[in-house]
């Protein structure tokens, strides 16, 4: 009878084969950690935030061109309305190529100097389609091309707000070079010291959810510098100067809100509630500047305009732009509230006191309704008055914070826009001649004609 026993021979081959394997398993499972550490680090862009992103970028395209081109068009008078869209368009083509060459370097570059982005990131160095963004919520990534694209809206839109100051009589040679300059030394620093997680302003714990210092008080302040800079419209104060086309006007004006959803609700960076609020805070401070626009007009002049609705509705966008995401709505609608009576008073009777041709009244509005946001983010954001700060959120402290960041951003953009219109001057000149300001920019500078009788 044979001896072989078939379950005594299947023991000491699993024996065997499990002393063999020991080794492997082991290092499987010391190395198992590290793997699992390493999925964990790198987190992989959800697809719903990426088509959310992409789409806030084109809606702040859709702000420069054509909102704003049609917004400043309809206020310029006729003969000059073809340049004002020329001057945003090419500000908008120039600024796209600075951003990518060496603009979202100097301001995200990953410097960590607190007013530099370094160079590390010129001509988009090391950016590939998987390499990605933070976002606010840890673990949460866009893909970094779309974040640039973003980011790229914001610094072609910014520069463009300025000409509105200055329009009717500037070299259309200056305000390219001058854009080219002010976006190097002014706008680049202040969205690094702001916005990057090293700079300046950000490190203070300064809160500007979109822009209020950044976009508007910026351009506000270079705004008026260049008005007083560039000087008056020839017949200032003597000829009629009112808006051509208040039907266009408002047409960009609409074209802006409906953009401004991309402005406020896209710097979430991701589609999760945060984004929705900042909607919501959109809606509702516009249309509560608007209101406030109209009555304080009513009191005032007897006739609630068109242009104030207007003016309103960007006030109340600007207002609420660096506050979006950390007000409630009631806070919202309560900055809108205070916005257009603060901005009407600065456009109707302090421009008239000191006697500076703002054509678009860019700094009225703009420098003054960031302001007006920026420092009112600090008191809103209160949990106890409907915002997202924490229990231990101080007003006193952030108010102080806020008022340190606008001072601090008025000053850079104050002395350096000064120092750079006057380089400009000296290099090409800011102002057209008086000869070619009479016939108007559009035949002028550019040889066409907005509209042909």
């Amino acid at each position: 009878m044979s001896s072989f026993k078939p379950s005594h021979t299947l023991a000491r081959v699993a024996a065997a084969t499990t002393a063999m394997l020991a080794p492997v398993v082991a290092f499987a499972q010391e190395t198992a950690p590290a793997a699992t550490e390493a999925v964990a680090a790198a987190p992989v862009p959800d697809k719903a935030d990426t088509v959310f992103m992409f789409l806030s970028t084109l809606l702040v395209f859709f702000m420069l061109i054509p909102g704003l081109a049609l917004f400043y068009g309809g206020l310029v008078r006729a003969k000059n309305m073809l340049s004002v869209l020329m001057q945003c368009t090419v500000i908008g083509a120039m600024m796209m190529i600075i951003w990518v060459v060496y603009g979202y370097s100097f301001a995200f570059g990953g410097s960590t100097s607190a007013y530099f982005g370094g160079f590390a990131k010129m001509f988009l160095s090391g950016v590939t389609v998987d390499s990605t963004a933070a976002t606010f919520s840890d673990g949460v990534v866009i893909p970094e091309y779309i974040f640039i694209l973003f980011q790229m809206t914001f610094a072609a839109l910014t520069p463009a707000l300025i000409i509105g100051a200055f329009a009717e009589r500037i070299k259309f040679s200056a305000v390219l070079l001058f854009t080219a300059l002010w976006a190097t030394f002014v706008y680049f620093p202040i969205a690094h010291m702001v916005w990057d997680a090293n700079g300046l302003i950000f490190g203070m714990g300064a809160l500007d959810f979109a822009g209020g210092t950044v976009v508007h008080i910026n351009a506000g302040v270079a705004g008026l510098i260049g008005a007083i800079m560039v000087g008056k419209r020839t017949g200032f104060g003597k000829d009629m100067m009112a808006p051509h086309s208040m039907t266009l006007t408002l047409v960009g004006a609409a074209m802006l809100w409906f953009g401004w959803f991309g402005f406020n609700a896209g710097s979430n960076l991701e589609a999760s509630g945060g984004a929705v609020l900042a909607t919501v805070n959109t809606f509702v401070a516009t249309a509560a500047a608007i209101l406030a626009w109209s009555l304080v007009e009513t009191f005032t002049r007897g006739k609630a305009s068109l242009l104030g609705a207007a003016s309103g509705m960007i006030a109340g966008l600007v207002a609420v732009t660096p506050a979006a995401g950390s007000v409630g709505p009631f806070g919202a609608i309560v900055l809108g509230l205070i916005v257009s009576p603060v901005c009407y008073f600065f456009v109707a009777v302090v421009k008239n006191k000191f006697g500076y041709d703002d054509t678009a009244d860019v700094f009225g509005v703009h420098g003054i309704g960031g302001l007006i946001g920026a420092l009112g983010t600090g008191i809103f954001t209160a949990p106890s008055l409907g915002g997202t700060g924490g229990a231990d959120f101080s007003i006193a402290s952030q108010f102080m914070t806020q008022l340190t960041a606008v001072v601090i951003t008025i000053a850079w953009c104050g002395i350096v826009s000064a120092i750079l219109y006057k380089v400009v001057d000296m290099i090409v000149g800011l102002r057209v001649t008086v000869e070619a300001e009479r016939e108007g920019l559009d035949l002028s500078s550019h040889g066409e004609a907005a509209y042909h009788s």
